[in-house]
């Protein structure tokens, strides 16, 4: 039996689809990517953006806060929502992929899902 403090893994999501994303939810574990738009040093909140969406990352868990404004960064960690809907991730895993294209990123996340949703669909008919 699974225990309840079980860390699951980042379930990857674009900035741009998160708050209409069914992944939207409390404690939802999720991996993001983005370009770090502003750092302060003082709180350990990053701000990361993607066509035109942005997100608010708590980085106070991470030991690496070499942070570089303009730099690619993915986050994985746990979505935790306000009241008034304002998001913020609690980061446990961050790390530069300046390296990485973030269209080519995106268009591998639809992919994913379009196999995810046919391979379920093909299960269901079995």
């Amino acid at each position: 039996m699974a225990s309840s403090s079980e860390i699951k893994p980042g379930i990857p999501v674009s900035l741009k689809e998160l708050s209409s994303s069914p992944m939207f939810k409390q404690g939802a574990s999720l991996r993001v990517a983005g370009k770090l738009q502003s750092y302060s040093v003082d709180t350990a909140i990053a701000v990361i953006t993607d066509g035109g969406a942005s997100l608010m990352i708590d980085t106070h868990h991470l030991r690496d806060k070499g942070f570089r404004l303009g730099s690619i960064y993915q986050f994985i960690g746990e979505l935790l929502i306000q009241p008034d809907n304002h998001a913020t991730l609690q980061a446990r895993v961050g790390r530069n992929v300046d390296g990485m294209d973030l269209n080519l990123y995106k268009q591998s996340l639809q992919l994913r899902r379009q196999f995810e949703s046919e391979l379920l669909s093909s299960r269901r008919r079995t």
